[in-house]
């Protein structure tokens, strides 16, 4: 991504001289509008724009106009640092040095845009549980079918074992089910709005890792589940009112069950969002991808955490049913 094709002058060249300099040289670069103020021995000393070496008095020295400090990336930085660099302070090109503090090249945007998009491609594949063990994406039409299955086989029975414990426990609780049966109606969306929420809040934290804004620290674990607690509270308030008025009028069932219905609503969205945000600080802390790890396990660990929400809100309401029949 790093290419040599930049302007360069001296600090103690006069603007006269370094405009004389960028004509001579600027056919062969890829771009002119950064000029990079270097010394002899190839450090970084500032930037000047073009229109500023333009604009400037021919006899004015250019360590007198140069931009001094400048944004930069370091060589053995990951390319995706570079380009959030870009973006975050709209630049043009990126300087990039290297361990000796020498200026090697430059990241110009339109490079930055490129790792952007394979970035997002890779993180959507991670997202989806379909990166290979090398870190490679399966490609649909590319990959071999032995490593198509092999990467793909193991979530789905990962989390096949997670659906027959579910599915077990939701048939031990056959006998509240059959005094009450519209309960049964009532599971898929509650655990399924956890997921979503929980995938919600997971998206969030993992872009804010990649964008650098939260780190693998108590302080920022804490800021995080401080700022969505109060977001997935109010989240959960508004599912379950709908649910509960919904499920009122299109299937006129009792106020008790609509309490169980709409306080597991609100607890597993609420809990849902919490594990969302937790999820990816968990898997950094195992040196797993972040994306890797929570898309996948976020859906199935709702599904069960959802379920004992949920009879444990109908067992704490509707348990007087179970003792009348017996």
């Amino acid at each position: 991504v790093t290419t040599s094709d930049y302007v360069s002058v001296l600090p103690d060249m006069r603007v006269a001289r370094a405009l004389a300099h960028v004509r001579a040289t600027a056919a062969g670069k890829e771009t002119i509008y950064v000029i990079y103020v270097q010394d002899r021995e190839g450090h970084l000393c500032g930037t000047l724009s073009l229109r500023d070496l333009l604009l400037a008095d021919d006899a004015l020295a250019i360590r007198d106009i140069m931009r001094r400090d400048p944004v930069f990336a370091r060589a053995q930085w990951p390319r995706s640092r570079a380009s959030e660099l870009i973006g975050r302070y709209d630049l043009l090109a990126l300087p990039v040095i290297n361990g000796g503090e020498k200026m090697v090249g430059i990241v110009t945007v339109d490079d930055a845009m490129d790792v952007e998009k394979q970035e997002d491609a890779t993180q959507l594949a991670r997202f989806g549980g379909t990166v290979g063990s090398d870190d490679t994406d399966l490609d649909i039409l590319a990959s071999p079918f032995r490593t198509m299955f092999r990467v793909r086989v193991f979530w789905l029975v990962l989390l096949t074992l997670f659906g027959v414990v579910t599915s077990t426990f939701v048939a031990a609780q056959e006998e509240i089910l059959s005094q009450v049966i519209v309960l049964a109606a009532f599971i898929a969306p509650i655990v399924d709005m956890g997921g979503n929420a929980g995938s919600q809040s997971a998206t969030l934290v993992i872009r804010a890792m990649a964008l650098g804004d939260v780190r693998l620290c108590w302080q920022d674990v804490w800021r995080v589940v401080r700022r969505e607690l109060p977001v997935a509270a109010a989240l959960g308030l508004v599912v379950a009112g709908m649910e509960t008025v919904l499920a009122r009028f299109s299937k006129g069932i009792g106020l008790d069950v609509l309490l169980v219905v709409g306080l597991s609503m609100l607890v597993c969205t609420v809990l849902g969002g919490i594990i969302g945000v937790l999820l990816p600080f968990a898997a950094r802390r195992m040196g797993t991808d972040p994306a890797t790890l929570s898309s996948p396990l976020i859906t199935s660990v709702m599904d069960l955490v959802g379920v004992f929400i949920y009879f444990a809100f109908a067992y704490a309401f509707l348990g007087d049913l179970l003792r009348q029949a017996g």
